[in-house]
């Protein structure tokens, strides 16, 4: 794996901060020397010189801070640790024992250590099978059984070690099946006389050596076998919402966990009686630790900023530059966040929704497309030039898999984004016989609404997911109008439901992206900086989450697609997730009841009947992902379509949720008459409006190519909506 570190990186303790709130960053520096911090804001985040550029204000007379970095250490891979279990005797007979599981038997790591000074025990996992190392002062001993475990099978290891006759055996033995062993003598054998247990890592004092799989019922026994005495015996069917793993033995050392393995796991002894932890505890007595677990950097902290009280509402990022000193090499990254308005006000009209719960999932997201050509239009546009496939060091997202090919359910934003910088690309898209596509996702594609809305003069705060899971409805309230990117995928209950509270109590929406509501994740205030998500039944996956292990660990709710949960996006929005395709986009056709008297206001301006055949993202404002309108999923009955996109692309298929078969849809039509985005609007009972337009690449064509602005029919079009929005007396 390679390992590779940035010159210069680092992170914030949060995302978005309100005037008067402090944000610390965390900066780590390859080599240790001068480093500088300045304060600018974010207007356009695209590098394409065929879009607006990169705009960026220097703020450096609001902070400009200049300190000595140093390099700080990753330690990824998950692990249990506990205190030292009490004084025993070291000439004591002693059994070590757990169930383990694997899907990766040839990433040789360790099982289960205890280690008091010199003297230790480890029972590890080789290519060739179990394998143990005993060490104490002036003597050693290994034993390895020399049969591989096969693949996702339970089996039982058990080290037991006897100082007084000196044999040491260990066991292999699949559940049910018959034992492998491996014995050896030592005349000076001397055992750990109480030592910190670790599970799935060795080495207390800097854990290595990690495991990737799955852990069941560590014990250690004061004997020759799992009858003798407990000493200690950890129970991972209790606290599964938790960091801790209970010992049940008299000693109570319970172990802390550290980078947030995956709990609520299905055990040897799963009945499938019950699909929910909550429900049956007992069959969930597995931990899947793995070896690029990380839940935090842990960094020392590097220097904090508070936000002047007279900061607008905006995108900022700090922009840090390694100096070029006694050999340093040079370098510069970009800490990206929001300022929030004052939270007594005064409040602009406007309110962006910034989608940074999907920004998170999608964090460090290694796609294996950092090619040649790719980073030839990097250096060509001179854009963000570290792309996580080359920089694990930093931990993937959710649409990766660990080294076992578990998918990633877990991610943290106390670590460098590198997905999250100013002039990242994700795609390297090929123009053809247009200039090429920006190639943009998530926080650098959300600019172009950004910059669209200062071409326009349209003054909006912008608030983040984070904040409104935080403060629910209430910080929605102040605004007659609310944004939301080109791509809010990712929603908690409780940002899903002060959304639909603002639309049921007269807000003014604008969803402007596709495939948005889509999936359920769990967050809680004990872990505020995770999000966690089960990738369940249905849905267009990444990977798909095991059988019974549907239920996220954090808060127990069943996770995978809202509409699973039966709240679809059609619920909220009018439209949800239709059809997919490569990122190339189409155009809109404006639909019989867009030229009703009643939407004149809509279109005025806009000529003809098409919409969006151009633009900075797939070359069309109907692109890559695409909603739809579908009454049976909760589209109010009072939604008019007023556009429709046609002629997608050939790469462009129906999502698997909308099929029962290959011939056969859930509402019936044909599956390629559903590879569709459609434009939207309904007025709600409470005297508000939805305007959704169901493509992620809508955004993308705000800007003309053709014509070099913030002009066109899209542009036009979004002006026109948010103007009425704006009418609004309240």
């Amino acid at each position: 794996m390679n390992l590779s570190e940035l010159p210069v990186t680092g992170y914030l303790d949060r995302f978005s901060r309100r005037p008067g709130e402090t944000l610390t960053a965390y900066v780590s520096q390859r080599t240790p020397g001068p480093c500088r911090a300045r304060l600018v804001r974010v207007i356009c985040a695209d590098p394409n010189p065929a879009g607006p550029g990169m705009r960026m204000d220097d703020l450096a007379s609001v902070f400009d801070h200049h300190f000595q970095a140093r390099r700080q250490d990753i330690h990824q891979g998950s692990y249990g640790i506990t205190a030292p279990l009490p004084p025993r005797p070291g000439n004591a007979p002693c059994t070590w024992t757990l169930l383990v599981h694997t899907a990766a038997p040839n990433l040789p790591a360790t099982l289960l250590a205890e280690e008091a000074g010199a003297t230790s025990i480890r029972l590890r996992l080789t290519p060739t099978g179990a394998a143990a190392s005993l060490a104490w002062s002036g003597g050693s001993l290994d034993l390895a059984i020399g049969t591989p475990l096969l693949p996702r099978v339970w089996y039982r290891l058990t080290l037991s070690a006897d100082p007084l006759t000196g044999q040491v055996r260990l066991t292999q033995a699949p559940l049910n099946g018959a034992p492998l062993t491996a014995e050896a003598t030592s005349p000076t054998l001397h055992l750990p006389g109480g030592g910190i247990v670790l599970l799935a890592a060795e080495n207390a004092s800097r854990p290595t050596a990690h495991f990737t799989g799955k852990l069941e019922a560590p014990a250690i026994h004061a004997g020759l076998d799992p009858s003798a005495p407990i000493i200690a015996a950890w129970d991972f069917t209790d606290g599964i919402g938790t960091q801790i793993a209970t010992d049940r033995g008299p000693h109570a050392r319970h172990a802390r966990l550290v980078n947030l393995p995956g709990r609520a796991m299905v055990g040897s002894t799963w009945s499938g009686r019950e699909m929910c932890w909550r429900h049956a505890p007992e069959d969930y007595g597995a931990i899947h630790f793995h070896a690029d677990d990380l839940d935090d950097c842990r960094w020392d902290p590097d220097f904090t900023f508070t936000v002047p009280p007279d900061l607008p509402s905006a995108a900022y990022a700090f922009h840090l530059t390694s100096g070029e000193k006694s050999g340093n090499e040079g370098g510069e990254d970009w800490l990206p966040f929001y300022v929030l308005p004052p939270r007594a006000g005064p409040h602009r009209k406007v309110a962006f929704l910034a989608s940074t719960f999907t920004y998170q999932v999608y964090a460090n997201h290694a796609r294996g497309n950092a090619d040649a050509a790719y980073k030839a239009r990097v250096a060509e546009w001179d854009a963000y030039p570290n792309n996580p496939d080359d920089f694990p060091l930093y931990s993937h997202s959710t649409y990766n898999r660990h080294p076992d090919g578990s998918g990633i359910s877990i991610s943290s934003r106390r670590r460098p984004i590198l997905t999250m910088r100013p002039g990242f690309l994700t795609f390297c898209e090929d123009g053809g016989n247009a200039p090429p596509g920006s190639g943009l996702r998530h926080y650098p594609a959300d600019t172009h609404l950004i910059a669209w809305l200062d071409a326009k003069g349209i003054d909006a705060d912008i608030i983040t997911d984070e904040d409104l899971d935080d403060e629910g409805p209430s910080l929605l309230t102040p605004y007659t109008a609310v944004l939301t990117g080109s791509h809010p995928e990712y929603h908690t209950p409780r940002t899903l439901d002060a959304l639909q509270h603002y639309v049921d109590h007269g807000g003014h929406f604008a969803y402007l992206g596709g495939n948005g509501f889509y999936w359920r994740v769990a967050r809680v205030p004990e872990l505020p900086h995770i999000i966690e998500l089960r990738r369940a039944e249905g849905g267009i996956r990444a990977w798909d989450a095991e059988p019974g292990e549907y239920y996220h660990q954090l808060d127990g709710g069943y996770g995978g697609l809202w509409r699973r949960n039966r709240r679809p996006p059609q619920m909220l929005a009018g439209v949800g997730f239709s059809g997919q395709g490569k990122f190339e986009g189409t155009h809109y056709r404006r639909l019989p009841a867009s030229f009703a008297p009643a939407f004149t206001w809509m279109f005025e301006g806009i000529e003809g009947g098409l919409i969006g055949d151009y633009g900075l993202s797939g070359g069309g404002a109907a692109g890559f992902e695409l909603d739809r309108a579908d009454f049976a999923l909760g589209t109010p009955p009072q939604t008019t379509i007023l556009a429709r996109s046609e002629d997608p692309p050939a790469s462009f298929v129906t999502v698997p949720e909308e099929l029962l078969s290959h011939l056969a849809t859930v509402t019936g039509e044909p599956p390629d008459e559903l590879k569709r985005g459609e434009i939207i609007w309904f007025d709600t009972p409470s005297g508000g409006s939805v305007f959704a337009v169901g493509s992620i690449t809508f955004c993308g064509s705000l800007w003309h190519p053709g014509l070099g602005g913030f002009t066109g029919d899209v542009s036009r079009l979004l002006e026109n909506v948010l103007r009425r929005f704006l009418e609004d007396p309240s």
